[in-house]
Formats: C-alpha cells, structure tokens, sequence
C-alpha cells in the first residue's frame, strides 16, 4: 500500500480522507517502518497538506486515543502548532487558565517540547500537575476544574511510533497541523495557533469538517503560532459555517507595544515563574501578553462578541484572581 500512495504523493497528487486515515491506522499499529513515516511525512510537506488529509489522521489518531467519557458541553481548546521559534514563553497555557476562569471547560491540549525548550507539557510538570493522569482524573478535573490537561503522549500511546520520524526531521509536518486538531475530547470550539498563514484556511476548513462550531486560527508577526502585540496579526474565523480573515495589531485593542525580545522564555523552571507572575497578575509583557490571547480566546469560543471585549474580560479575570485559583485547583485534581 505505501508504494502506491508514494507514487501518488511523488506525483503530487491528494489523497483522499480514507486513503490517509488507512496509511495512518498502519503507522498507529506499528506496521510501517520509520523510514517510510519519515518519507512519507517529508513527502506530504513538498507537496502541501489539504484539510481531507488533515483531516482524516486526526479521524486515525482519534480512534486510537484514549477515550474520555464523561465530559461536560461545550469543550474548547487553545494550543498552538509549535515550530515557529520564536522561543516565547508559555503563552496558550497560561492564558488557558484565564480562560477556565471565564467559566470555559478547557480541554487543554500539549506536549513536550519538540522545538522551544519548554513544552506546555514542561512547565505544567515542573508546577505540579501529574501528565499521566488517568481518564477519571481528567474527567473529574474538566467537570470540577473546568480545565485539564491532556498530555498527547498519555492520550495518544500509538504516536510513539511517529515521534522517531518527527525528530529525526526536525522540522514541521502535518503532525504539528494535527496535534492540537486531535483532542481526544469532541471540541465544540477552538482556538489554534499556526506558524504559516497560508496555513490557516486550510486548518479552518479541518476544523470545520471536524465538527467544531465556532474557531479562530491565528498567526502572529513573524510567522509566531500566537498572537502578538507588536506588529500585524492575521486570523481566520470559522463562524457559522463560513470562514473570513481579519487583521489586527496591539493599536486596534489600545495596548502598548510588546517586542518578541521581552516575552522570550527559557526552560521549563522559567517558564512556570513567568506563568505564575501573569497568574498573580504582576504588570508585565508577559502578562499583557497573556490578556491580548485570552481575550482571543474568549472571541474564539463566542463568549465574548468582539476581541477587545475578550480583552477586557480577561483583565478583570487576572485583576480578581480567579485565574490563579484555577492553577491551584488543578493543582489538587490532577496534582
């Protein structure tokens, strides 16, 4: 079978949604070999993933992952692609708590680190949350919580076959488009960072074919996977079932500039003194930061009706406190 889709993809040609999700089932059973994943992962970037293709290894990897049952409506989701180096700090994962505190289930998805030195999967560790949770912990802290953290290596065993191919590339392929498309959790709206614009229609329509109701996919400048409060950000909204684009930058919100020198991380340690100071609501880039992507995550799910309304709403959450409350609840739950 995998000479037939190289000849394909060597042509290049498209596969269909069933033709990748069969490649996929074999890959996620341990029945191609490492060399083959990794042609065949180069094969599909020369060529330029579609959303079917997208779309059909989240279907494969879906089938394979552990299964969360009891989960409350209305999930979302805010991660990003990786592969942008731009060596930030944490940011989605902090703003995820913002976003908790919002009273928003987060089913926030991560992993370690492939190309930053610190993973969201790093510095939720290096604070205390246990990445191994089993199903029930994950369940009771999304219920209770309103947030989880869903560590990809826990929920998605049968990527250990792809992960020798991916760093031995050392570069983005699909698998960083899929990752934060393939949540374990039926995600009812997302908000997903991507390090290529003309990226980002394509993951829209993915999203769209997968069923959530309402998404945003955001680049920042310099090809960042977040957004950023200098220079022009760049995002496609998935709303009622059609797409359009929209541009901003840190004037339109009525924010000061933020150079990418003054939100660098660094490892893991670092990071979760930085996530912990924007959670205690200590001024900041970082901090402010933080607001400008919680405030689009806020607009990503609807809860808000325009991104400085998110914006603002989530000020008043860091300001309050709640936001710190909800790492320290989790901390408990999935500690």
């Amino acid at each position: 079978m995998m000479k037939e889709i190289f000849e394909k993809l060597a042509l290049k040609e498209d596969l269909t949604a069933d033709q990748i999700e069969e490649v996929f089932n074999q890959i996620l059973q341990g029945q191609v070999t490492e060399s083959q994943i990794s042609a065949f992962l180069m094969a599909l970037k020369m060529k330029g993933e579609t959303a079917d293709e997208i779309a059909g290894v989240v279907r494969a990897l879906k089938t394979h992952a552990l299964k969360l049952e009891r989960v409350p409506a209305h999930v979302m989701c805010n991660c990003g692609t990786g592969g942008d180096q731009s060596f930030s700090f944490n940011i989605s994962t902090t703003a995820a708590f913002v976003l908790a505190a919002g009273g928003l289930k987060v089913a926030k998805a991560g992993n370690r680190s492939v190309s930053s030195k610190s993973g969201s999967a790093d510095v939720l560790e290096e604070l205390g949350i246990n990445l191994s949770a089993d199903r029930q912990v994950l369940e009771r802290a999304l219920d209770e919580v309103g947030i989880a953290f869903i560590f990809a290596q826990s929920v998605h065993p049968a990527m250990r076959y792809i992960g020798p191919a991916r760093q031995a590339l050392g570069i983005p392929t699909i698998m960083n488009l899929v990752g934060p498309l393939a949540n374990p959790v039926d995600l009812d709206s997302q908000l997903m960072g991507i390090y290529r614009v003309e990226l980002q229609e394509v993951a829209a329509q993915a999203m769209k074919t997968l069923g959530r109701k309402r998404a945003i996919v955001i680049t920042g400048p310099d090809q960042m996977d977040e957004a950023a409060l200098y220079g022009t950000n760049t995002y496609t909204l998935l709303e009622d079932g059609q797409l359009s684009q929209h541009r901003f930058t840190h004037k339109d919100l009525g924010m000061e500039a933020v150079t990418l020198k003054e939100i660098r991380g660094g490892d893991a340690k670092e990071n979760a003194q930085i996530l912990l100071s924007v959670l205690k609501n200590e001024p900041s880039p970082y901090l402010e930061t933080t607001v400008l992507n919680a405030g689009l995550g806020f607009y990503a799910n609807g809860k808000t009706d325009s991104l400085k309304a998110g914006v603002d709403l989530a000020r008043n959450l860091l300001a309050s406190g709640t936001a710190l409350e909800k790492l320290q609840q989790l901390q408990e739950v999935q500690g």
